[in-house]
C-alpha cells in the first residue's frame, strides 16, 4: 500500500528536467573562487542564455565585470537586473553609481530620486545623500549659465552647457529650448540635433524629434547620423517626415536631395524636379543634384535649360558624374585615375582604437581587418579582432581569431587568448553532453532511490534542439511493489530520442520517445513522455558570492505514457536564506510542494510542506550539493487510498551535475 503514494514521486523525479542554468552557474562560481574571471564571465553568459529572467545571475555577472574593470559592461548587467527585480535596491544603487561615474548624471539622478522615496531605510539614506550631491551642483550651475546668458553670453557654448545641465536635471523644456538655440548658432554641429531629438522624444513630441533626428541623419556628420538612426524607427522615412525635417532645417542639402530621389522613385517627377531645382539654385556645389536636374530637363526635351547644368558638372571634380553626362551627350569618356592606396596598418589601428572608444564596434572590426591585412604578424591586432568579433556575437570568427592569437610568442597574449578560446569553444560546440545524478534516501519508504540522466544534444541556431538520452530509475531493494501499476522505482534504464526547445523566459518544452529496459527482468516496454517546465529564482544563490534571502519555484507539466497515459502537474517552491562562507554555504528554507493529475488518482494528488536545508562547499567536487528535507504531507484525493490521509517523510539527497 505504501508504494502507491510513492508512484507520483517516481514519475516526477525521473521526468523532471534539471535546472538548465545550474551547470553553467556552478562553473561560473567555481571559476570565481579560482579568480579565473574570464571563465566565470563566459559561464555566467551561458547561464543567462538558459535563464534570462533571473536577476541574481545578471547581478553576479555585473560584479564579475567590475573585478576586471569592465565598468560599462557591469553597468549594463546591473541595469537589466534592476529591470527584472525593481525591489533589489542594492542593484539599483550600484547601477546609479556606475551611471554617475560614466557621466550619465540624468539617469543616476532619476534612480537615486526613486530609491530615496521607495527603498528600505539604508538604501533611502544612501540615495538621499547621492541625490543631493548630484542635484545641488546641477541646480547651481543652471542658474549660473542662465545669468550668464542674460548678461549677454549668447553663444553656442553657453546655450549648449545650459541645455546639457538641464537635461541631466530632467528640466526637459529648458534643455530643448537651449539645445535648439545652440544648434541655430552653430548648424554644423549636427550632434546637437541628436541631443535635441532625444529630449523631444522624452517630452512626448515624436514629430518634432523625428524632424531633428532626420536632419542629423542627412547632415553630413557620420557619428551624429549613426546616433540618430538608433533613436529613429527601423524603417525608411515617409514623405511628410522629410517635409517636416526640411521645414526645421531648410538648408540641409543631403536631406533635400534624399527627398528628391524618393519623389522620383514614387514617380512624382514635378515635385522631385522642384526639390532638385532648389538645390541647383542654392547649392551650386551639389553636382549630383545638378546632374539629376539636368537629366530631367534633357529627358523632356529642354536641352537649352539642361546644358548649363551639364557644363557645371563637366567642369567639376567628380569624374564619375562627368562621364555619365558625357554618355548622355555622346562625347568621349575620360579615363579614371588609379585608386588610392589602402590605409597603412598604423592608420587602421588608430582608427580602430578610436572606433572602440566611441562604441562603434562594427567600424572597429573593419579597421582591425585592414590592419591585419597590412601586417598579419601583429598578434595584438589578432587578439583585438577576436574580442571585437566576440562582442558583436560573431562567435565563429572570434574562435578562429583566438585560436591564432593563442599561438603567440607573447605569453600574456597567448594565455588570454587560450582562456577565451577554450571558454568560447565549449559554449559553441556542435554537440553537448550533460549528466545529472540524484540519489535520495526516504525514511518513509526506508529505501535509497537513484535517479539520473545522460543526454547528448545537437546544438544549432534553431529554437528546437534534438537529443538522445538515457535515464536510470532504480532503488537499493530492487523493487518496491505496490497495489497500483505505478512504481517509485522502475528498475529500468530508459533509452530515448527527443526534442526540447531553447529556454524562453525560463520556460522549456520537451518530448521524447524510447524504450524502458528492466535491468532485473530484462523486459522492454515502449516509453513516451514529454512536458513543459518553468523555473524562476531570485535572491542569493547557493553558490553566490554573498548571503541573503532567496526564493525559487518550478512548475512542471508532464505526460507519462507508461502510467496510464497520465498527465501530472506539480509545483515545488522554496523560500529562505543563504548564509555562510563559500567554503561551506547553507540555505535554510521552507518547502511548499503541490502535485495533481488529470485522472484524480490518490497517489498523484498531494501537498507537502516543511523545513529544509541545502549545503554546498568549495571543498566538495564541482556541481555537488546535499539536501535534507523534513516534510509533512496530505493527500488531496482519498478515494481508493489504503493509507492515512497524512504522512511524514525525512529525505536526504545528493545532487551532482556535469556538462561539456
Amino acid at each position: 500500500m505504501r508504494l502507491a503514494v510513492l508512484l507520483a514521486a517516481c514519475a516526477l523525479a525521473c521526468a523532471q528536467a534539471p535546472d538548465l542554468a545550474f551547470q553553467p552557474l556552478d562553473r561560473a562560481y567555481s571559476a570565481l573562487h579560482a579568480r579565473d574571471y574570464d571563465a566565470a564571465i563566459a559561464s555566467f553568459l551561458a547561464a543567462i542564455e538558459a535563464a534570462p529572467a533571473r536577476a541574481a545571475i545578471r547581478k553576479d555577472l555585473a560584479y564579475a565585470y567590475l573585478k576586471i574593470g569592465e565598468n560599462s559592461l557591469a553597468r549594463g548587467q546591473f541595469h537589466q537586473a534592476m529591470l527584472l527585480d525593481p525591489a533589489d535596491h542594492q542593484v539599483a544603487l550600484e547601477y546609479a553609481f556606475l551611471c554617475f561615474e560614466s557621466k550619465q548624471q540624468a539617469e543616476a539622478r532619476r534612480i537615486f530620486d526613486r530609491i530615496r522615496t521607495t527603498g528600505d531605510a539604508p538604501a533611502r539614506a544612501t540615495a538621499e545623500q547621492a541625490f543631493r550631491n548630484i542635484d545641488a551642483p546641477l541646480a547651481a550651475a543652471i542658474e549660473r549659465w542662465r545669468a550668464a546668458i542674460a548678461l549677454g553670453a549668447d553663444n553656442f557654448s553657453a546655450h549648449f552647457e545650459l541645455a546639457t545641465l538641464a537635461e541631466q536635471r530632467d528640466q526637459l523644456p529648458l534643455a530643448a529650448e537651449h539645445f535648439e538655440k545652440a544648434w541655430r548658432l552653430l548648424p554644423d554641429r549636427r550632434s546637437v540635433l541628436v541631443d535635441l531629438g532625444r529630449v523631444w522624444l522624452a517630452m512626448g513630441r515624436p514629430d518634432d524629434a523625428s524632424a531633428a533626428l532626420l536632419a542629423a541623419v542627412y547632415g553630413g556628420e557620420p557619428r551624429a547620423a549613426a546616433m540618430a538612426r538608433e533613436l529613429l524607427p527601423p524603417r525608411y522615412p515617409f514623405v511628410p517626415e522629410f517635409r517636416r525635417a526640411l521645414a526645421f532645417d531648410p538648408a540641409n542639402i543631403e536631406l533635400r536631395r534624399e527627398l528628391g530621389f524618393l519623389l522620383l522613385r514614387m514617380d512624382l517627377v514635378p515635385e522631385a524636379e522642384q526639390e532638385f531645382r532648389i538645390l541647383a539654385d542654392t547649392a551650386p556645389s551639389d553636382l549630383l543634384a545638378a546632374t539629376q536636374l539636368g537629366f530631367l530637363l534633357y529627358a523632356r526635351g529642354d536641352q537649352t535649360a539642361a546644358q548649363p547644368l551639364f557644363d557645371r558638372v563637366l567642369a567639376g571634380p567628380d569624374l564619375d558624374l562627368a562621364n555619365r553626362v558625357r554618355a548622355v551627350l555622346r562625347i568621349p569618356q575620360v579615363a579614371k585615375q588609379p585608386a588610392a592606396a589602402a590605409p597603412s596598418a598604423p592608420d587602421a589601428r588608430e582608427m580602430a582604437e578610436r572606433s572602440i572608444k566611441a562604441g562603434y564596434m562594427k567600424d572597429a572590426l573593419k579597421y582591425l581587418e585592414l590592419a591585419h591585412a597590412a601586417d598579419p604578424s601583429d598578434v595584438a591586432v589578432v587578439l583585438k579582432l577576436a574580442w571585437t568579433s566576440n562582442l558583436l556575437h560573431q562567435d565563429r570568427d572570434a574562435i578562429r581569431w583566438f585560436d591564432l592569437a593563442r599561438a603567440s610568442t607573447d605569453p600574456q597574449i597567448a594565455s588570454e587568448a587560450a582562456r577565451a578560446w577554450k571558454n568560447l569553444r565549449v559554449s559553441n560546440e556542435r554537440f553537448r553532453t550533460s549528466l545529472w545524478l540524484y540519489p535520495i534516501f526516504s525514511s518513509r519508504w526506508h529505501d535509497l532511490f537513484s535517479y539520473g540522466q545522460v543526454r547528448t544534444e545537437l546544438r544549432s541556431r534553431l529554437p528546437i534542439l534534438p537529443y538522445v538520452s538515457a535515464r536510470f530509475v532504480g532503488d537499493s531493494r530492487g523493487a518496491i511493489g505496490a497495489l497500483s501499476p505505478q512504481y517509485l522505482s522502475e528498475s529500468s534504464v530508459i533509452a530515448a530520442a527527443g526534442l526540447r526547445t531553447v529556454p524562453w523566459h525560463g520556460v522549456t518544452a520537451w518530448f521524447e520517445a524510447g524504450s524502458a529496459i528492466g535491468y532485473l527482468s530484462g523486459h522492454m516496454l515502449p516509453d513516451y513522455r514529454g512536458g513543459v517546465s518553468a523555473a524562476r529564482a531570485t535572491g542569493a544563490t547557493l553558490n553566490g558570492e554573498s548571503s541573503g534571502w532567496f526564493a525559487a519555484t518550478t512548475l512542471d507539466g508532464v505526460f507519462l505514457s507508461r502510467f496510464g497515459k497520465d498527465f501530472l502537474l506539480y509545483s515545488q517552491s522554496r523560500f529562505g536564506y543563504s548564509a555562510g562562507p563559500r567554503t561551506l554555504r547553507a540555505q535554510l528554507y521552507g518547502n511548499a510542494n503541490l502535485t495533481i493529475d488529470n485522472q484524480r488518482q490518490y497517489w498523484a494528488n498531494f501537498a507537502e510542506t516543511g523545513p529544509g536545508i541545502r549545503f554546498a562547499s568549495s571543498l566538495l567536487p564541482r556541481s555537488v550539493y546535499l539536501t535534507c528535507d523534513l516534510l509533512r504531507g496530505v493527500y488531496l484525493v482519498n478515494a481508493g487510498n489504503p493509507r492515512r490521509p497524512n504522512f511524514n517523510d525525512f529525505r536526504v539527497g545528493l545532487w551532482y551535475a556535469f556538462s561539456r
